[in-house]
């Protein structure tokens, strides 16, 4: 970007927001094929979405309230309304944003009240139709604010093939956001992520110039929806389950083969990444070197072929997208590296930062340097999803923070009451630091 010191505002990008076209909307961007059936699924869901109400009815606020099911009356301009999220989010001190899915595509099973993974027993193919649904969509909304919108595409495990032409034609589209890479998990019918099976995926992606992406919440098991438990094991695990795939990719070459791919692991922290680096190190050492022991024997195949270390792959192609970045994490991102991490505000998530940013970045910004701050939130962004920050620099002047005032300190009783359930102003985090 030119003229970068003269800068008087921060260009915020949040590198973590959900978006998704609501219920009936995305009918008009199915394969005709599909559409009789599509009717069906949609009157289905309706009548679910009503079921679901009834199980959270008193609640103040129920999980229906996150935006992940496809309820047509909750948030749903939030989801899919251009004007609507591009004005709230600038009130809010924002000026671009990478777009996740949030929205059920058609013919997905309805979401389960204890977020288990949807099952597979229903038709490959449909689920695939609705997945390019949301893309075609996706490609609409994001033209009309493409400067300020990298939209993440949908692919399918069980189609490779399609999947590889979904990438041509996002990179066609200038969907610049790339892909997200689907969970794996054991009780998936699809082979693991660390298989060769997808190496024409990941090929394709480092071709395009687009980055892999892996968001916390869609890698994990089924953890049943019969026990009082569920949801609290779903929360006690769900990071590990987005983690693993950071190693599955490593282990099975694929930095080592496409050294100009991107990975990008959101909405997982960052207090994790130090220790899990250490131990892969020793791991990979182990593996290498060693002539005797289980480690040798069992992974010298695998690392055989490596060429770097964990770390190094790390510091050379992955990154964190550290939505709600703790004030107590601010060492810890150093450890892992400000030009590694990204900020994201999880808009329209209920625990996400709007509409209190300002606050969120005075209380975590202000005890990092300007040129640390600038990286977090703007710099790593725009060379991962390719913003022009020379484009995005006037709309910066008029609705971001100044550098001065995300610099300046704020105390902890002038945060709002109701934006204390954002991870990043938790009462709990802050008081870790203080400690």
């Amino acid at each position: 970007m030119s003229d970068e010191h003269q800068q008087e505002h921060h260009i915020v990008i949040s590198a973590d927001t959900h978006c998704g076209a609501g219920l009936w909307s995305y009918r008009e961007y199915l394969d005709a094929e599909y559409l009789d059936e599509f009717d069906d699924w949609a009157k289905f869901m309706e009548q679910d979405n009503e079921r679901r109400k009834e199980l959270f009815k008193g609640m103040e606020r129920s999980p229906l309230e996150v935006g992940v099911d496809g309820d047509p009356e909750v948030f749903s301009y939030r989801n899919s309304s251009s004007v609507e999220r591009l004005r709230e989010q600038q009130e809010d001190g924002v000026v671009a944003a990478v777009l996740f899915p949030n929205t059920q595509p058609p013919f997905a099973p309805p979401a389960a009240t204890s977020f288990e993974a949807p099952p597979y027993s229903d038709n490959f193919e449909h689920r695939w139709a609705g997945l390019r649904a949301h893309n075609r969509w996706l490609a609409d909304f994001v033209s009309e604010a493409p400067e300020r919108r990298a939209g993440i595409i949908q692919i399918f495990l069980g189609d490779v093939e399609g999947s590889v032409k979904e990438i041509e034609w996002a990179a066609e589209q200038g969907l610049r956001g790339g892909i997200l890479v689907p969970g794996a998990p054991p009780d998936s019918p699809f082979e693991p992520l660390y298989s060769d099976a997808y190496e024409p995926i990941w090929a394709a992606a480092a071709a395009a110039g687009l980055p892999l992406n892996h968001h916390a919440g869609g890698a994990a098991p089924n953890f049943g929806n019969h026990f009082p438990a569920s949801l609290a094991m779903f929360m006690l695990e769900v990071q590990w389950w987005t983690q693993r795939a950071l190693w599955h990719l490593m282990f099975s070459g694929v930095f080592e083969r496409h050294p100009e791919l991107n990975y990008v692991i959101t909405e997982t922290g960052t207090s994790w990444v130090p220790d899990t680096l250490e131990k892969l190190d020793s791991f990979h050492h182990r593996m290498k070197y060693s002539r005797y022991g289980s480690e040798s024997i069992f992974g010298g195949e695998a690392v055989a072929k490596m060429s770097l270390t964990p770390t190094e792959y790390f510091n050379r192609q992955c990154y964190i997208g550290a939505s709600f970045l703790r004030p107590a994490e601010t060492e810890i991102a150093r450890s892992v590296g400000v030009d590694r991490i990204m900020w994201g505000s999880d808009y329209p998530h209920i625990e996400g930062s709007y509409p209190h940013t300002r606050e969120h970045l005075r209380l975590t910004f202000a005890r990092m340097t300007p040129t640390e701050t600038t990286k977090i939130l703007t710099h790593n962004a725009a060379k991962v999803y390719q913003f022009d920050l020379d484009a995005l620099a006037p709309l910066a002047e008029k609705y971001c923070p100044t550098k001065e005032f995300v610099a300046t300190p704020i105390d902890y009783s002038e945060i709002p009451e109701r934006a204390k359930g954002c991870p990043g102003m938790n009462p709990l985090n802050q008081a870790k630091e203080v400690a």
